[in-house]
């Protein structure tokens, strides 16, 4: 069971940002690996606080963690899945710079940059969402040049060591008595440069070209508005030896005009007869999964609630399982009536003691203050 966040950076539930913050520099400096050198579990506990920073420092994690927890994050494809570089990549964003030289410690490489993810937003009907479906999408993306194979070089042309560091990939400045590594701004952290005549002419040296390709996606029923799809490796080319990023598809489900969800469960409202309501009998109702037929009760009342056990959505977190339907019975109230059926309600209203208007009260009254 993964820690709470709030635990992890010892901060109270309501803690500001200017808190967080100040607690992860604390927290950060206190596990990170380069200044604990003889503590195995430095890395782990390092990314554990990088992690809950990542969360708690976004209103919109923030928001969802509060409400439904890991596994909420998990669903929306916003759970943790830090490696090692991008841990550093937002330590560095707080401090100015790699902390690996930091006060004298080692620091270490941080390899080819991996490929940015991508989103993309999809629209499917209640129905679809319901019971699943296949939909093919069209994703522009950078990817590799075919030509140079994402080197970004002509055929048998090599990349020169960058003259500024020396093929480190990183540069290191001092302040006072502090040595602080930072990506070379030359070559951005490849350690190679590529001289203008060696580029290749397909990409222009950059190693990536934009293209749009078709991707088919599973949905899987009972998928909800919200709902981050992850297709690993989907999203754009990284640098050469650098693992692509991914694609999320975020769903967006239309409403219905007779069905309403909360969850997996269903819900609908439906018409019945009023002499069914009084006198019971057999109606059809209409559910995700097609009709069913209901038994109404004898003297049912308007708004009284049917259960359907398990004809509700599929539940995502646990296959094979479904919701429910919860279907309000609601007196359905003619607006035209033959003279036969006028002539039996009004009957019944004089049965039953009940006042009702005669034929044409309206129109008399109009009458009586017109005329």
């Amino acid at each position: 069971m993964p820690r709470d966040y709030y635990e992890i950076l010892e901060v109270s539930r309501s803690a500001g940002p200017d808190e967080i913050k100040k607690a992860f520099k604390k927290a950060a400096k206190k596990s990170h690996p380069d200044l604990n050198k003889d503590d195995p579990d430095a890395e782990r506990k390092f990314k554990e606080v990088t992690e809950a920073y990542d969360v708690l420092s976004d209103a919109d994690k923030r928001r969802i963690y509060d409400q439904y927890g890991h596994e909420g994050l998990k669903s929306r494809g916003m759970g943790p899945d830090f490696q090692y570089s991008n841990v550093q990549d937002i330590f560095e964003q707080l401090f100015g710079g790699g902390f690996g030289d930091l006060f004298g410690g080692g620091g270490r490489s941080r390899g080819p940059r991996r490929g940015a993810d991508l989103e993309y937003p999809l629209r499917l009907t209640f129905m679809e969402a319901a019971h699943g479906c296949t939909k093919t999408i069209s994703v522009p993306r950078r990817v590799d040049c075919e030509t140079c194979e994402g080197r970004g070089l002509k055929e048998g042309a090599n990349a020169s060591k960058c003259g500024t560091c020396n093929g480190a990939g990183q540069v290191i400045s001092a302040q006072g008595f502090l040595r602080i590594r930072t990506t070379c701004p030359s070559c951005r952290g490849a350690g190679t440069i590529v001289r203008p005549e060696d580029r290749c002419t397909a990409c222009g040296g950059a190693g990536k070209v934009r293209e749009t390709g078709e991707m088919e996606i599973k949905i899987p029923a009972g998928s909800y508005t919200g709902l981050q799809i992850r297709h690993t490796g989907a999203g754009e080319a990284g640098d050469p030896g650098g693992e692509p990023g991914d694609l999320y598809v975020t769903i967006d489900v239309s409403p219905h005009e007779v069905f309403k969800r909360d969850g997996a469960d269903v819900f609908v409202t439906v018409p019945v007869p009023y002499e069914v309501m009084c006198l019971g009998g057999q109606i059809s109702v209409p559910t995700v999964h097609g009709e069913e037929t209901v038994d109404v009760k004898r003297g049912t009342p308007s708004g009284h609630v049917v259960v359907l056990r398990g004809r509700g959505l599929e539940m995502l977190r646990a296959r094979g399982q479904r919701g429910d339907q919860q279907t309000r019975l609601v007196v359905e109230v003619p607006t035209t009536l033959s003279e036969e059926q006028e002539a039996l309600l009004r009957q019944l209203a004089e049965l039953r003691g009940q006042g009702v208007h005669n034929k044409g009260f309206w129109q008399n009254l109009f009458d009586k203050f017109t005329g």
